[in-house]
């Protein structure tokens, strides 16, 4: 099915080098790939949302995971293509359209792919429609109270951008990001899903932005990773990160 072009065709070409291939990057998604090591044994099904470039369903499938990939923007999905995986271009609110081809163990969104999403309801139906009773969702979210983006846009005379996600809405190239707290991704996905563990990515990692500086300080990089892997869980960590990782299990 064809789709609208989206702001994203623009980024596919230097998508990896800017961010999958980042230090902060690859961080972040070390940290994902560990816990959907855990959730997804070899032989699963799994459908991601907003794949991107594909490299989660590239790292997936090589770990015997069978991965159905969805992204709205047509360039992307031709690089997640390329890579050697089986993307289709699909809004995320249009993922039932994906139920026939179910019923899978569990499906993935990460990186704040769902913040670009204007109707969520649509996108719980969806994963509702495509995910068995008992699959976990994997739900990586961009939240709305970063203290690493407060200092970093401060300290560079930057005051507006730092406390941008207190709006709850902003806009880039023309798409509406929303920043949905933790209490209201719950009470989405409440119809049809309990959730479990929720955990924080970016509490201690520096965001993507900030890719100048651990470039310079390696080892800083991997000592605050080590770190934020020991307290994502803890109480009140989650909801100070730059992404939340929300888990659920279909009823």
């Amino acid at each position: 099915m064809s789709e609208s072009p989206s702001p994203f065709d623009g980024l596919a070409a230097d998508y990896d080098d800017t961010f999958s291939d980042s230090a902060i990057g690859s961080t972040m998604r070390n940290a994902v790939w560990r816990r959907t090591a855990e959730l997804w044994p070899s032989g699963s099904r799994v459908v991601e949302l907003n794949c991107g470039t594909g490299v989660d369903a590239a790292w997936l499938r090589s770990h015997g995971v069978h991965v159905v990939a969805t992204d709205a923007a047509a360039e992307m999905v031709a690089v997640a293509r390329r890579r050697g995986v089986d993307a289709r271009q699909l809004r995320a609110e249009s993922l039932d359209e994906l139920a026939v081809a179910g019923p899978f163990d569990g499906a993935l969104s990460n990186f704040g792919g769902l913040n670009c999403v204007a109707d969520i309801d649509a996108v719980v139906d969806g994963l509702a429609a495509c995910v068995r009773p008992g699959g976990t969702v994997l739900l990586c979210v961009m939240g709305p109270v970063v203290p690493w983006e407060w200092m970093w846009y401060l300290l560079h005379g930057h005051p507006r951008k730092a406390f941008r996600r207190f709006a709850r809405v902003t806009v880039w190239r023309g798409m509406q990001i929303r920043y949905p707290s933790i209490r209201t991704m719950r009470r989405l996905v409440a119809p049809s899903f309990d959730v479990g563990r929720v955990w924080a990515l970016g509490a201690l990692i520096p965001p993507s932005y900030v890719e100048p500086w651990a470039r310079r300080y390696p080892r800083i990089l991997a000592s605050l990773a080590r770190a934020e892997r020991r307290i994502e869980r803890w109480p009140g960590v989650a909801q100070l990160a730059d992404h939340y990782v929300l888990e659920a299990t279909r009823r």
